[in-house]
């Protein structure tokens, strides 16, 4: 499984709830609806470890795709490029990280 992780934050005029109401709504309905995307998340980062180390991101966004070759017919396909660079003037200071999900680990609820 890939695995594209993006940090970020908003630049410094950005209306925060403004920005959460599109991204918790339409941009979180693209992602979903991605060709190939089977899973996709997107939260709030609180905290550092450890304690007291500073925040450096706001936000993280994952997600998955079944193997290399879904990832990049989706992600590097040309409307996808034009899609990002028009979204990402809603972002400040964003990291793309791309990984190969080596092993999974699903604990049940309790």
């Amino acid at each position: 499984m890939i695995r594209l992780t993006v940090l970020y934050n908003l630049p410094a005029d950005a209306d925060e709830e403004e920005f959460l109401r599109w991204r918790l709504t339409d941009h979180q309905a693209a992602n979903a609806a991605a060709v190939g995307v089977v899973r996709t998340d997107f939260a709030r980062v609180d905290a550092a470890w450890p304690p007291g180390t500073p925040v450096p991101y706001r936000f993280m966004t994952t997600a998955d795709w079944p193997d290399r070759a879904s990832f990049e017919r989706a992600f590097l396909d040309d409307e996808a490029q034009e899609g990002l660079r028009t979204n990402l003037t809603k972002l400040a200071d964003p990291v793309f990280l791309v990984s190969e999900i080596l092993a999974e680990t699903v604990n049940a609820p309790d």
